[in-house]
């Protein structure tokens, strides 16, 4: 597996620019899913007029131990 740095960015009406940033481990990418999931219907209505903005970038591989 790898580890994804993953930033999220959007306009809300009434804080302006919105931004998160999550660690991923993973073999792709599900991080949006739950990114949106936890936006509310106003915040959702924000971001589908003026457009999410998401950058990944690859931060490393996760490793599993031999012993488990």
């Amino acid at each position: 597996m790898k580890t994804y740095e993953m930033q999220f960015r959007y306009l809300d009406r009434d804080e302006g620019t919105v931004e998160s940033t999550i660690k991923v481990d993973a073999s792709n990418l599900p991080g949006a899913v739950e990114f949106v999931k936890g936006l509310d219907r106003k915040q959702r209505f924000d971001m589908n007029k003026n457009g999410l903005e998401i950058m990944a970038k690859s931060v490393g591989t996760a490793t599993v131990g031999a012993d488990g």
